[in-house]
C-alpha cells in the first residue's frame, strides 16, 4: 500500500516538473526574438557607425617626436649632465574671458569643449566689481588644462593646422615668454580649428593658450617650442599692419591717403 501511495506522487511530481520544464522552455523561446527584434532596431538606429576602438591608445606624434628627436637636440645643444634636465612641456591651458557677453557662456563653453576635446571648467569672480557690473560667484570665463596625450595632440594641432589659417600669417611673436621658459599666445578667432564651423556659432571670440614647461629660461623654452614646430616670426619680419605696409597710409584728419 505504501507503494502504491507514492506512485502517485512521484507521477504528479514527474509531471509538474515536465509542465515546469516545458514553461521553462517556452519562455525562453519566447525571449528570443525580443532580443533579435532589440538588436535589429538598435542596427536600424546607428547602420554606419564603426565599432568602438579597443586596446591601448597610441602614442601621439608631437611625443614620439620629442622622444626621438627634441630631447637629443637639447641634450647636445645645452650639454645637460642627466636627461631628466632636458626640458619638457608640462600642460597646456586654454582659457577664455567673456567681458560683457556673459549670457553666451553655454557657446563658448561648446566651443572650447570641441577644440580641446575635455570638459571645460566655468570660471567665477571672486570678489563683486560695481564699475564692471560684477558680483561674486558670478561666472566670467571658462577654461580647460590639457595635460598627457591631449596636450600633445592640441599642440600638434594648433602648430601644423589652425596657426597657418590665420590671415595674415607671418609668425607668432619669439618674445612672449615670462622669463621662466612660459609661453602665452592670443588668438582673434576659434574659427581657425578645422572642427568650428562658421555656420554654427554666434559670434567670433578669442582665447588666450598658454603653455608651460619645465624650462629654466626663456632661452630653453624658446629652442623647445622651436624644435617641436612652433612657427616663431623670422628675426626682421613685419607684422600686418606695421610701419612699412604696402597698403597707402590715411591722413588721421581728413581720411585722405597720403602720398
Amino acid at each position: 500500500m505504501a507503494e502504491r501511495r507514492q506512485q502517485p506522487n512521484q507521477g504528479r511530481q514527474g509531471g509538474q516538473a515536465g509542465q515546469g520544464g516545458q514553461g521553462g522552455q517556452g519562455r525562453t523561446a519566447g525571449r528570443a526574438p525580443a532580443g533579435r527584434g532589440a538588436e535589429a532596431r538598435g542596427r536600424g538606429q546607428q547602420p554606419d557607425l564603426p565599432p568602438p576602438p579597443t586596446g591601448p591608445r597610441g602614442t601621439p606624434r608631437l611625443r614620439r617626436s620629442y622622444d626621438d628627436e627634441v630631447r637629443p637636440a637639447m641634450i647636445r645643444e645645452f650639454n645637460y649632465g642627466n636627461v631628466m634636465q632636458a626640458p619638457k612641456i608640462e600642460k597646456v591651458i586654454i582659457n577664455i574671458g567673456m567681458g560683457q557677453q556673459r549670457d553666451a557662456m553655454d557657446n563658448a563653453v561648446g566651443d572650447l569643449q570641441t577644440i580641446s576635446g575635455q570638459k571645460v571648467v566655468v570660471t567665477k569672480a571672486k570678489k563683486s566689481i560695481a564699475n564692471f557690473k560684477l558680483r561674486t560667484n558670478e561666472a566670467i570665463g571658462c577654461m580647460v588644462t590639457l595635460r598627457g596625450a591631449r596636450m600633445y595632440d592640441f599642440l600638434d594641432k594648433l602648430f601644423n593646422v589652425a596657426l597657418p589659417r590665420v590671415r595674415d600669417f607671418s609668425g607668432v611673436s619669439p618674445e612672449a615668454f615670462d622669463g621662466r621658459g612660459n609661453y602665452s599666445l592670443g588668438l582673434r578667432e576659434q574659427l581657425i580649428f578645422p572642427e568650428i564651423s562658421y555656420d554654427q556659432i554666434d559670434r567670433v571670440r578669442g582665447m588666450q593658450v598658454a603653455i608651460v614647461t619645465t624650462a629654466r629660461t626663456d632661452d630653453e623654452g624658446r629652442r623647445l617650442l622651436q624644435l617641436l614646430g612652433m612657427p616663431f616670426r623670422a628675426p626682421g619680419a613685419r607684422r600686418p599692419g606695421e610701419d612699412g605696409d604696402a597698403r597707402p597710409a590715411r591722413s588721421a584728419r581728413s581720411g585722405r591717403r597720403q602720398a
